[in-house]
């Protein structure tokens, strides 16, 4: 495991050891406890593309596929962009499987970066993000969300933008505070990234994951066509997390570059999965709405549990995260909280702290995940009702 006293690891990423996620879920194993920390659901998805992928590995799709993905998952896309969008992709030219969003992110990240090109996310961010403008040789730039709303200030990030910035790296639906970016939001940011000549990368995994607002594309914006490489992925939609199917989304030129950098990385991958999920992007309306439906319950039911243990509770716009502040029951250090947490309830959470640049403005915060089944989730709530004020 890496860590700051490694020799043999490059300076950019002596920050980066084991993910919180690892060492989280490690815990979870060794206490019992019930693990709300890791982003994962405790059950699989549709029984039908779970017999897709079966049905596959018989027939024989088990070596490379092509190097864009097989064709079939690439008109999938190009036909789930328009039905929810009304985008137009040609699935020739624009479309490029990947090992999930954040092989597809890590390989636009060391496609287009320079050294020493600055990259801007928001934070607090996904730490995988971090991770991979390191491995790309660029400097991150963090603009804040703000808690309770988790609102930024415009001004603060266009005064990040610099004669080094290369990229706005965007999560919306965002993790981990479950915001929702706005159409005003996104359309400062369109905006800038015109003034400024910037890519935007987008990863859109929760995009069925919304439950106030709606998902709104940057790459729809003025002129953001082709500057966008806009990324989701199957996992968090049909519960196969395992399975590593992503993609992006890109005019042709943009996505080559993305594709030179990741047919390096992992060339290809899942080819069995890749028929599945192409059967899953055409799944009617219902199943959809139903997914929603089933998260906005467990949300809720999490939710209203955490407040009744006495935290202070952000309930999320979209993703399958809830945040909560520690600080209402008197403590200060969510990562020491979290560590303790599996011994004294039972119950494991991840501090939000790791996923900040300033540190201080994530002290207190912890997410849970609520991607679980509903008496898991009611366990966990029962469990919490014994934690006690510090």
């Amino acid at each position: 495991m890496a860590h700051s006293g490694d020799p043999f690891i490059k300076e950019s990423m002596r920050e980066f050891g084991e993910t919180i996620f690892a060492e989280m879920s490690a815990l979870a194993e060794t206490t019992g406890a019930i693990n709300l920390g890791q982003g994962f659901p405790d059950t699989d998805g549709p029984r039908e593309i779970a017999e897709l992928a079966i049905s596959a590995i018989r027939d024989g799709h088990n070596q490379y596929p092509p190097g864009l993905g097989i064709e079939r998952l690439r008109e999938s896309i190009t036909n789930h962009q328009s039905r929810f969008y009304d985008l137009d992709f040609d699935s020739k030219t624009e479309i490029l499987v990947t090992a999930g969003a954040t092989e597809a992110i890590a390989a636009s990240l060391l496609a287009i970066c320079e050294p020493n090109d600055e990259i801007i996310t928001f934070e607090p961010y996904y730490d995988s993000y971090a991770a991979s403008i390191a491995l790309a040789g660029g400097i991150r730039r963090v603009v804040t969300l703000h808690t309770p709303d988790y609102s930024f200030s415009f001004d603060e990030l266009e005064q990040s933008i610099t004669k080094r910035t290369k990229a706005i790296l965007l999560n919306s639906p965002h993790n981990p505070t479950g915001k929702v970016f706005t159409h005003e939001e996104l359309t400062q940011i369109a905006e800038l990234c015109v003034e400024y000549d910037l890519i935007a990368i987008c990863d859109e995994v929760y995009e069925h994951l919304v439950f106030e607002g709606n998902h709104l594309p940057l790459i729809q914006y003025p002129e953001m066509r082709d500057r966008t490489i806009q990324i989701s992925s199957a996992g968090k939609t049909f519960s196969f997390t395992g399975w590593k199917i992503g993609w992006v989304c890109a005019q042709p030129a943009l996505l080559n570059t993305v594709r030179t950098a990741k047919q390096f990385l992992t060339y290809v991958n899942g080819a069995p999965f890749q028929h599945a999920i192409a059967e899953a992007l055409l799944l009617p309306d219902e199943y959809f709405d139903n997914f929603l439906t089933d998260m906005v319950a467990k949300r809720d039911l999490l939710s209203r549990g955490l407040e009744s243990v006495g935290l202070e509770t952000f309930v999320p716009q979209g993703t399958y995260f809830v945040t909560a502040d520690i600080k209402t029951l008197g403590y200060q250090d969510g990562k020491e909280f979290c560590l303790n947490l599996p011994e004294s309830c039972g119950v494991v959470a991840v501090p939000n702290v790791v996923f900040y640049d300033n540190k201080d403005l994530g002290d207190t915060l912890i997410r849970f995940a609520f991607c679980k089944r509903v008496e898991l989730l009611e366990e966990a709530v029962e469990r919490l009702q014994t934690l006690e004020s510090a």
